[in-house]
């Protein structure tokens, strides 16, 4: 059997190791942990430079685990005329469709034609005409009524004409984050998580952002044990998404960033049965909503409202919110009677939107931004879908302040290709293909380690118990929370957060993360006093 490279994953006491790596000196420091950090760590460490990623929270904890899930185009920048964007997207989308199978993966969309409504078909259409061309495709894609129902059966009916169909792509958001995370040390990068920038360093080891002099490094609190680092790097890179502002503001800099929320409902599958997304316009404002199957629920979203709570706490869902994205599912499907007692989960993520001024929140473009003050690269905007241009583009920044690093910065294979897994008739194909693209090269291991049972898929998703058990062993799980709403997404999928299993998954993952009973029980107390507070529905009113 293949075993992994030690270096791809966090072995049993490795942050005991981190005074030793921070005392390193670093070709680059990432601070970010999400997708557009784990990116750049990537495609540097790759092309041989020395480079260290942190995280002040989880990986993903950001934005990165609360988007909406979705790896696609874009069609509504095509109707903005962004279509280098589009290009770009269709075919990032593409690339990871064909690189990441099981983690990536191919998801038809119907879209309702209701006459008198907006966008109408034919406009519609011809979207869908360029899109096809962008990607190198072809195919059929409006459906008489009687058809249309046949693939979307429990819509509205009154006045619909019939319906389009298009293919675009959904991943686990999280799981691309650590893949890539781990990937990328695989070639030699480092990712800690739970260590958090606190101050920006300059030459002559400065501790004041009023001091002239180029950026060197970073003063950082582990957040696990109190301690206080000092790292130092050639290049310091801020890929903190929405909270980019303030490393930036340390330096006097002015913000640039309008946070904008996207909240979500989750609900069970058999409740909001389907087999397409649906997509729509919703009735109120004509902005996209969507619902579709993601791990065994039906996710629906998304909002996109401003954002003026503090960042440091985790953005949740509001009673407005709630109630628009009801109000769509009212629209779209009438005769399902859905109520807020369907509800699993729900959840919210804060994009970071480079701040324009337009009055209405959805018209802010969402291209990813480059800044280069004195001395910090700050790297945030974009999409989930092109994190590999923006990876890139950061490096192209980044080439002439390494005068001795030269490497072409051109798109490669985003993973080696991995090991077929030995045929295991336990699995099903499915759950095969689910492990070859969490895991990579390491999914042969993480099969061996699992116990009798764990093969088993978890009621209501599509998690198998053996991921608990690989995580809680081998993917720096610090908090019963990373474990349960990053890791695995236990936490959406499950009515109260998954508090009926957590007896077994004690069983399975106490031992495995060395815990004691008296930190497991407060782990518990902690994450569910969280999910309560920021992943069920809101304090509804009396009238709900």
């Amino acid at each position: 059997m293949n075993i992994p490279n030690s270096n791809e994953l966090w072995q049993d006491g490795w942050r005991q190791q981190i005074p030793a790596q921070l005392a390193q000196q670093w070709d680059l420091v990432i601070v970010g942990g999400g997708i557009t950090g784990a990116g750049i760590l990537l495609e540097a460490a790759r092309r041989g430079l020395k480079v260290l990623l942190i995280e002040q929270r989880d990986f993903a904890w950001g934005t990165s685990s609360r988007s909406s899930k979705l790896v696609h185009g874009g069609l509504r920048y095509l109707k903005e005329g962004k279509f280098q964007l589009t290009r770009e997207s269709v075919q990032e989308r593409q690339n990871l469709m064909q690189e990441a199978a099981g983690l990536v993966d191919q998801q038809s969309f119907a879209f309702a034609d209701y006459q008198g409504r907006k966008p109408g078909r034919w406009m519609f259409a011809l979207g869908l005409a360029i899109y096809d061309r962008m990607a190198g495709q072809r195919g059929r894609h409006y459906y008489p009524a009687d058809e249309f129902l046949q693939l979307a059966p429990h819509i509205g009916q009154d006045g619909l004409n019939g319906g389009l169909c298009y293919v675009d792509a959904k991943t686990d958001d999280a799981r691309l984050v650590l893949r890539v995370l781990q990937e990328a040390q695989s070639f030699g990068g480092l990712a800690i998580n739970y260590l958090a920038a606190r101050t920006l360093l300059r030459e002559g080891d400065a501790l004041n952002a009023e001091v002239s002099g180029k950026v060197n490094g970073l003063e950082l609190v582990d957040a696990i044990s109190g301690a206080i680092h000092r790292v130092h790097a050639k290049v310091v890179i801020s890929a903190t998404g929405a909270w980019a502002d303030g490393l930036r503001q340390q330096q006097g800099a002015p913000a640039k960033l309008r946070p904008l929320r996207g909240s979500h409902l989750v609900f069970p599958a058999w409740r909001l049965p389907v087999a397409q997304a649906i997509s729509l316009m919703h009735p109120q404002d004509g902005r996209p909503v969507f619902c579709f199957p993601w791990e065994g629920a039906t996710l629906v979203g998304t909002t996109d409202v401003d954002h003026g709570a503090d960042l440091q706490i985790e953005a949740s869902i509001t009673p407005d919110e709630v109630a628009y994205l009801m109000a769509a599912l009212a629209f779209q499907f009438p005769q399902l009677a859905l109520c807020l007692d369907d509800v699993l989960a729900t959840y919210a993520g804060v994009r970071p939107v480079i701040d324009s001024g337009k009055a209405d929140p959805s018209k802010e473009g969402r291209d990813h931004a480059v800044w280069l003050e004195q001395g910090l690269l700050t790297v945030t905007g974009g999409k989930l879908t092109t994190f590999r241009l923006i990876a890139l583009d950061a490096l192209k920044h980044v080439a002439p302040l390494l005068p001795h690093w030269q490497q072409a910065l051109t798109l490669t294979p985003l993973f080696r290709r991995a090991p077929a897994m030995p045929n295991d008739k336990r699995l099903s194909s499915g759950q095969q293909q689910r492990l070859q693209g969490r895991y990579g090269q390491q999914a042969a291991a993480v099969l061996a380690a699992a116990k009798s049972g764990e093969l088993e898929t978890i009621a209501g998703t599509e998690t198998m118990w053996l991921e608990l058990r690989w995580a809680a062993r081998n993917e720096a799980v610090m908090h019963l929370e990373d474990l349960l709403l990053r890791r695995t997404r236990l936490g959406l999928l499950l009515r109260a957060g998954g508090l009926d299993i957590l007896p077994r998954i004690r069983a399975i993952c106490q031992a495995e993360l060395g815990w004691d009973d008296v930190r497991w029980d407060c782990e518990q107390q902690a994450y569910l006093s969280l999910w309560q507070k920021h992943y069920s529905l809101p304090t509804r009113n009396a009238d709900q």
